[in-house]
């Protein structure tokens, strides 16, 4: 069984898709990890981001791939290991960006579509059930308030130990996120027609795995 994972930025898709894989047995992949690792390779070499042909160019020779150690996913960009450089503010609000451009979603997408092909996978983004796995036998869109998702944030930061960031800005970065990934021309942030929509708002991670799992047993 495939089970695709959509919804907004801190909405908690990965947090719960990883779950939902341990639970279920299956390979999670977090396709957001993806995007930040080329978001990452842009600010490396220094290009353009309002540039879409440089984007594109610096996207051609990109090696990004998964691999599980001790049962950890770890990001892996050009033979190096990038799992933590990928979570800051800064990777986080460009990976959007990155996302809009079509031939850095024809490369990533193509390797997601390889992964649940192979086996059973839950993978979780902004366009996976209405794209990259439109025949996924259990679709999620999980979403939370705006307020919500920048007071996680909020906390997250805190937890590891960056610099505090006011919550309005955090509110203001989130709405403006959701505006680029509801807006661009390629793969759209939207639920899928036969994708169950949970609110998470007001649930634990607990309740929302458990709602999930029994929805996969229901197929």
């Amino acid at each position: 069984m495939n089970i695709a994972i959509d919804g907004p930025a801190g909405a908690g898709k990965s947090t719960i898709a990883k779950l939902v894989a341990k639970e279920m047995g299956s390979v999670y992949v977090d396709t957001g990890a993806m995007y930040r690792a080329m978001a990452l390779r842009m600010l490396n070499l220094g290009v353009n981001t309002e540039d879409t042909a440089a984007i594109t160019e610096a996207s051609k020779d990109a090696d990004i791939s998964i691999r599980y150690v001790d049962g950890e996913q770890r990001v892996i960009l050009d033979g190096k290991d990038v799992s933590e450089e990928i979570r800051t503010n800064e990777v986080s609000g460009l990976a959007s960006v990155v996302a809009a451009v079509p031939a850095v979603r024809e490369k990533l997408v193509a390797l997601q579509q390889k992964l649940a092909r192979e086996t059973a996978v839950v993978m979780d983004g902004r366009d996976i059930g209405t794209t990259v796995l439109p025949d996924a036998e259990l679709k999620i869109y999980l979403t939370a308030s705006q307020k919500e998702r920048a007071r996680r944030r909020f906390v997250q930061n805190a937890e590891k130990g960056l610099p505090e960031v006011p919550m309005d800005y955090l509110i203001g970065e989130i709405a403006e996120r959701d505006r680029r990934d509801m807006t661009r021309s390629v793969s759209p942030l939207r639920k899928a027609e036969d994708a169950v929509l949970l609110d998470s708002s007001e649930m634990t991670i607990e309740e929302v795995v458990s709602a999930i799992l029994k929805l996969a047993e229901a197929v």
